[in-house]
């Protein structure tokens, strides 16, 4: 159960990376007022007629949407002011420090076998817990 938990959050981090960085264009050709075609990643097609030099002229018009992923993602840790700076090294500290401590537990009854039980004492005594 941990481990499937621990994959699932793994993809769909992986999944928020991946559309964080996506960049893309929608192409829309309008003649008039009617949408005739609209594009992802490439270019509308037209509706035949011939756009003008002039857009006055034209009763045709293109229209582009540019969505712009993130470029940079690796952050700076000198960009960070000192507050954050100390957390950080604080968090990495104590989290080291409590990996380690969970390593090295002891287990002083790991080669302990409990006693054949030959009776069961809770119902001889009538001891119940509620």
């Amino acid at each position: 159960m941990k481990k499937a938990f621990q994959h699932s959050i793994s993809v769909a981090m992986a999944f928020l990376v991946l559309f964080s960085t996506l960049s893309f264009t929608v192409d829309r050709h309008f003649c008039g007022n009617y949408l005739v075609d609209k594009a992802i990643f490439s270019e509308a097609q037209t509706c035949g007629m011939d756009m003008e030099a002039t857009a006055q002229d034209s009763c045709c018009t293109n229209k582009k949407i540019a969505v712009e992923g993130q470029d940079e993602l690796k952050h700076k840790f000198d960009s960070l002011d000192s507050n954050q700076q100390a957390f950080l090294i604080g968090f990495a500290y104590s989290y080291i420090f409590i990996l380690e401590d969970i390593q090295k537990q002891i287990v002083p009854f790991k080669d302990y076998t409990p006693p054949l039980l030959v009776k069961d004492i809770h119902l001889e005594d009538q001891v119940f817990l509620i």
